[in-house]
């Protein structure tokens, strides 16, 4: 058995035989060099009640090359990109050290959802929204975890129970997005403008009706 494999079976282990971290490791077709990691969402946060999957990869190196991370689990999160799940955290990139594991690893990437980094973000869109209005921020945040990760509230794990709300995902204002569409744009086109140029809170302000409109009749 190599280094790396037995480093691996043994920080799974490890991760298995400690309930208190409440940390899990799953294999993928029973390779160890493929994983699941997965974890609650921390108390006092938008993500509470919430259960996270990530997707792990051991790569050949490893542990002298940082694991490979992204988020199975859809979250609003501004240092996790909402489209494709990749996670901006430093001990996954240069500050990597071979004493981390899987376990420290994990822990590191749930304490994140506690303290979100938007100067340095992988969702600028997202980023944007919290530093323009944090409670704003973690409506979204908590409707995404309600949506996608099973958190309290109508929906189940990965499905609402009824139509989901586009309005609320986007972390937009419904009395904003029917005001442009009573112009006669499209609600998707109001929704995708309204999104990208951060119209919320008291960003609003500073955004002229008119450029809106500009952007809205861009094709």
């Amino acid at each position: 058995m190599d280094a790396r494999l037995r480093r691996v079976n043994k920080e799974i282990a490890d991760c298995k035989n400690d309930k208190s971290s409440n940390i899990d490791i799953d294999l993928v077709d029973n390779s160890p060099f493929h994983l699941i990691g997965s974890f609650d969402g921390p108390e006092g946060t938008p993500y509470e009640g919430g259960h996270f999957e990530v997707d792990i990869v051991i790569p050949d190196s490893y542990p002298f090359q940082p694991v490979k991370m992204k988020f199975i689990t859809k979250i609003y999160h501004p240092n996790v990109s909402s489209a494709s799940g990749a996670i901006c955290l430093d001990i996954l990139k240069d500050a990597w050290s071979p004493v981390l594991t899987l376990k420290s690893t994990l822990i590191s990437l749930q304490s994140l959802l506690c303290s979100p980094e938007p100067r340095d973000p992988q969702d600028a869109e997202v980023a944007k929204h919290y530093m323009t209005s944090k409670s704003s921020f973690e409506e979204t945040a908590r409707y995404w975890t309600e949506i996608y990760a099973g958190g309290p509230g109508k929906a189940g794990k990965g499905k609402a129970s009824g139509p989901r709300d586009e309005i609320a995902m986007a972390g937009l204002d419904s009395a904003h997005v029917q005001q442009f569409q009573s112009l006669g744009f499209e609600k998707s086109k109001v929704i995708d403008v309204l999104r990208r140029m951060n119209y919320r809170g008291a960003n609003v302000a500073n955004i002229n009706d008119d450029r809106v409109v500009e952007e809205m009749l861009k094709p």
